[in-house]
Formats: structure tokens, sequence, C-alpha cells
């Protein structure tokens, strides 16, 4: 999951992200309101985390502004305003959930991978695709019940297939979830990442269910893709 930091105070920023770090998430961070917009504008994310009181422009501006935008990404107020009016408010103008200072740790993971599940219609902390199910909660990937043991870009991209299941996601979509647009390494490692998933799943028996779709980028298909038989192989199974 790859989450947008917009906080002003620098000291409590550098600790909230290494929270978020420690739990597996990867952060990007900005202390503008101003330079959120732009970002949420050009970058997908999983989940937004905003301060209420920033330097530029107010928190509430920016949720009003994002929604004004039809931009869909759930947003989460981490504030100090504790007052009802200040939640009420927050809700109305489109944020998704709301915690006070000081919260605790757990609480927020929690609440990230609940308006995470909420934002792409899931009831629960695992995804099923075939033989293939994904822990959201350990991160964690199993095929028929055995873990699948993935490096954390390995599994970051089988999360996102996994989210948006049925869509084709290019490389860049695979270099933005994974970098952010910092220091991305070639598009090529990509292909290395899928091979190496691909290779993976098939031989814990999950079949060919992330599929290249040529020109485009990659999918995970609800079923695996089945190869057709070789003449000599259809020959064989009618005469066993």
């Amino acid at each position: 999951m790859r989450i947008l930091l917009v906080d002003s105070d620098h000291t409590a920023s550098a600790s909230l992200i290494q929270i978020l770090r420690t739990n597996g998430l990867a952060v990007d961070h900005t202390a503008s309101g101003r330079e959120a917009l732009e970002i949420m504008r050009h970058y997908q994310y999983d989940a937004v985390i905003i301060e209420l009181t920033l330097d530029d422009i107010e928190g509430y501006t920016v949720i009003r502004d994002a929604r004004l935008a039809r931009i869909s990404t759930p947003i989460l107020v981490l504030t100090n305003l504790s007052r009802p009016q200040a939640k009420i408010k927050a809700f109305a103008l489109g944020a998704d959930d709301y915690l006070t200072r000081p919260f605790d740790t757990a609480e927020l993971i929690a609440r990230l991978q609940a308006i995470l599940r909420r934002s792409h219609g899931l009831s629960a902390a695992q995804i099923v695709v075939g033989p293939l199910m994904i822990d959201l909660n350990a991160k964690q990937a199993l095929v028929n019940g055995d873990p699948v043991h993935l490096t954390g870009k390995e599994y970051a991209i089988l999360e996102l297939l996994a989210l948006r299941r049925g869509s084709v996601l290019t490389k860049d979509a695979f270099l933005n979830h994974l970098y952010g647009g910092i220091d991305e390494p070639e598009m090529k490692i990509i292909d290395v990442f899928i091979c190496k998933l691909r290779r993976k799943l098939q031989q814990k028996g999950a079949g060919s269910l992330v599929t290249t779709v040529w020109g485009r980028g990659y999918i995970l298909r609800e079923e695996p893709v089945m190869t057709k038989a070789t003449p000599h192989q259809a020959m064989s199974s009618l005469s066993a």
C-alpha cells in the first residue's frame, strides 16, 4: 500500500513515516497542501493521510478540492483537532475517516486497511483469486494454503494486481506504486519482477494467473489461463 502523507510538522511527519514504513507501507510526504493536490492529480495512491492545520492552505481545502476534481483516493484525517465540529466538517467535505492525536499505532493501521478494503469493495482482509489467497493484513500470499515466499516488491506488485484484478495495469502504474516517482529504475525492471512472481506462483500450482496484455501491461485474471494442448498431447489424452 502506498500512502501520501500531508503534514507541515516535520518532526511529527518523520515519526509517522517511520511507523508506517515499519508496518510495510510505502510513504511519500509533502508539507504543502497545494503540492498535495498536484501530486494527487498525477499519481495514484491507496490512501492519503492529512493534517488539517497546514502551513499554506487548510487540510479542509485539500479535501474539498480533491473531491471537486473527482479524485476518489481515500482520505484519512490525522490531526490535533478533536472538537466535533472539525470532524463533521471533514466528513462533509469528503474525508473517509478521522483520527485524533495522540493515536494508537495499531488503530491507525487498522483504519487504513479498512478504508482500503472499502474503496475496493472488499468486506474482509483477504482477496481470493482461484487458488490464490492474499492476506492484506499479514501481507502474505498463499496458493492452496501454502505460503508463497515473495520479496517486498513482488508482494507489492501482486497486491496491486489483486486489488485491481480484471484490469490491465501498465508498467508506469507499477513504477509509480513501487517508487512513487522517486529514483525510479528503468521500466524493464517491472518485467523482471513479473517474471519472478509468475515463476513462484506457478511453482506453487497457481497456473498463469498473471498474464500479459501485449502493448498494454499485465492483468490478474480470475482464473488461470490454460495453454492449448498440442495435437500429440490431445491424441495421448484420448488414448489414455
